[in-house]
């Protein structure tokens, strides 16, 4: 979303109308992400990309068909409203829900290995709250973009009273209309919403996992009754996380951070290198850092005990005793995901009897702490060290085994 922002303020200052089409499923694989954007102006203007190539144009032209525009200025296109099956009266200015399926051919050509199916939501306007969420995302401020992505009106016999969620609903019932396709709201870190799915009850369930989907930072796409029941497929509504991009604090200038740091900085974390040394913590060394700091490990982490989440990571690349044990020590006190430390095995050995000395228990160094820090790849040089420690970070967070593809079964991809 953030990448097409400067577009659609142009369109708006120029007086033009916006649809914006968001990528709300996926089957099979699937060349973009749930979430992924693209925005179309009603001259046929385009930002963003809701698939590799293979779809751009047919979205464009719904979104310009429930916009109502029936044809295009000189030097644009024109088509008749039969194009593509045509699109019923009534849906000019209603959100609608498209789906296109790849070809093994059209997925090959974008990078794919065999075909899939995208549903995209294709909105005519912009939401009234665009103004904040444009706010949001500019500022970094953390929040869940919800939006109800697909309908499935059920019957009473659809559902077992001994299926009802029983969180904060005392009695199963059916009361009500459905949300309508394309409601959304915005949701806080604290609860604060703007904007609502049209009912109240659907809401709160919304909300509190919203509330989980952000502290984890991974959007997801969810299903309920229409008055909230879990496990029921009535509401399809996908819960969007904007959230600062994850840190990674490493401890140590040593000659594998810089290697760390450029491949860190590919996976989309925020970096900062911190040692005690200045002569070897300086921008110069470590120009992809987004923050190089002089500092003990220990008393720098201090300052952000609070901040850190799952997503976070810490690496610790000293090997040497009197920075990793306190930082090690005092990274153990926050909720951070992955906590690494380089050395032989020797030296970790080492220094888990020096961390069980100070009252850490052996199994809370078992479960949290990796060391030596990386999968076991044989790596040698800092690159390698490098793309072994990220892909054990990758390897935690998803709960998955690092082992070759080419010896399990099953997806290859986790499934939303």
């Amino acid at each position: 979303m953030r990448e097409i922002l400067s577009d659609i303020d142009r369109w708006r200052s120029q007086g033009k109308r916006v649809a914006i089409a968001r990528v709300v499923g996926i089957e099979g694989s699937g060349p973009r992400d749930i979430g992924a954007t693209m925005a179309v102006s009603d001259v046929g203007e385009v930002a963003g990309s809701v698939s590799g190539g293979c779809v751009e144009g047919a979205v464009v032209t719904e979104a310009l068909k429930i916009m109502g525009v029936s044809s295009m200025p000189a030097g644009g296109f024109t088509f008749a409203m039969g194009d593509l099956g045509g699109v019923d009266p009534e849906a000019i200015g209603c959100p609608t829900i498209q789906t296109f399926g790849y070809s093994d051919d059209e997925a090959f050509a974008v990078g794919l290995t065999c075909g899939g199916t995208l549903h995209i939501l294709i909105d005519p306007d912009l939401p009234d709250f665009y103004d904040e969420l444009e706010e949001n995302i500019q500022n970094e401020r953390p929040f869940v973009w919800v939006t109800v992505s697909s309908l499935n009106p059920a019957k009473a016999g659809d559902y077992e009273i001994s299926e009802i969620s029983p969180e904060g609903r005392d009695a199963f019932s059916l009361s009500g209309e459905l949300p309508v396709l394309g409601a959304s709201m915005l949701v806080y870190e604290d609860g604060t919403h703007t904007g609502s799915l049209g009912r109240d009850d659907l809401d709160l369930v919304v909300i509190r996992d919203s509330l989980g989907a952000l502290a984890v930072g991974r959007t997801d796409l969810r299903h309920y009754g229409r008055n909230g029941q879990a496990r029921h497929q009535e509401v399809g509504v996908v819960l969007e996380v904007f959230a600062p991009p994850p840190r990674m604090i490493i401890f140590g200038a040593v000659d594998f951070t810089a290697a760390l740091v450029r491949v860190a900085k590919v996976l989309g974390y925020r970096v900062t290198v911190c040692d005690a040394r200045p002569i070897f913590a300086t921008q110069d060394r470590f120009p992809m850092a987004d923050e190089v700091v002089v500092d003990w490990p220990d008393r720098y982490l201090n300052n952000y005990l609070d901040s850190l989440s799952e997503r976070d990571a810490i690496c610790v690349l000293t090997h040497d005793p009197k920075f990793d044990i306190p930082a090690i020590q005092k990274a153990l006190q926050s909720k951070v995901g992955y906590i690494g430390a380089m050395g032989s095995r020797r030296t970790h050995r080492e220094r888990t009897e020096r961390l069980i000395a100070r009252g850490i228990p052996l199994e809370t160094l078992e479960k949290r702490v990796s060391g030596p820090i990386g999968l076991d790849i044989a790596a040698r040089t800092p690159e390698e060290t490098a793309i072994s420690i990220c892909a054990e970070i990758i390897s935690k967070r998803t709960g998955r085994s690092a082992v070759s593809l080419s010896t399990t079964d099953g997806s290859i991809h986790d499934r939303t």
